[in-house]
């Protein structure tokens, strides 16, 4: 079993990156809520905790093994934890995850309905049987929703960044924060130095504003 692959990350695309581990070429499946951070690490090494299954027709003898890639372990466990769920198969939950894992937990533990049903292929009565199957099992994979953490701060600037705060967020998210987070330190860097525009000075002031 291929629990973890680690090698040179060379294509990112919407839901699926290619690794290169040397003599071997990997493509894994990834969710679109994970494309944006592995985006900026294009040509670095990287490392993605795997779950392995078999696509295709097993009637028709055609299954081919395919790879999907998580950032964190415990995203891999949730992963793990969603596909219980009676419904959920492996390309449903995939296709599911287009906000980071830890806001679908904690919609999860919340009984939050209204959130799960905005995940692709996630309907209300999937969603009911969501949190009525994995309310209370889902708590260690969740913070706070995203609005939580950004009450010290005026919401207006987090609708629209430039390239470069993207690109600051980004290094940001790649280092294990959430996208929540990253936006709340770069309004805080924005509001106390406002003459940084470049992306490394604003990462560099993010993290120590966040220090």
């Amino acid at each position: 079993m291929i629990s973890a692959l680690t090698g040179t990350l060379t294509s990112v695309e919407d839901t699926r990156v290619e690794i290169d581990a040397g003599a071997m070429v990997f493509t894994l499946l990834i969710g679109s809520a994970d494309a944006q951070a592995l985006r900026v690490q294009r040509g670095q090494v990287v490392t993605l905790y795997t779950v392995l299954y078999l696509a295709g027709d097993a009637a028709r003898g055609n299954l081919e093994p395919t790879l999907i890639g998580f950032s964190r372990s415990e995203d891999r466990a949730f992963f793990n934890l969603f596909t219980t769920v009676k419904g959920i198969g492996v390309k449903t939950a995939l296709r599911a995850l287009t906000i980071p894992i830890d806001e679908i937990a904690h919609a999860i533990e919340s009984r939050d309905v209204r959130t799960l049903v905005k995940l692709d292929g996630i309907g209300k009565r999937t969603a009911e049987l969501i949190v009525a199957e994995l309310s209370g099992k889902a708590g260690k994979f969740a913070r706070a929703p995203t609005g939580a953490s950004r009450t010290s701060v005026d919401l207006k600037p987090l609708t629209a960044f430039t390239p470069d705060e993207e690109r600051a967020i980004s290094r940001i998210v790649a280092g294990g924060d959430r996208r929540a987070d990253a936006e709340v330190l770069l309004v805080k860097v924005r509001q106390a130095q406002p003459e940084l525009k470049n992306a490394s000075d604003l990462w560099r002031a993010m993290i120590k504003s966040r220090g």
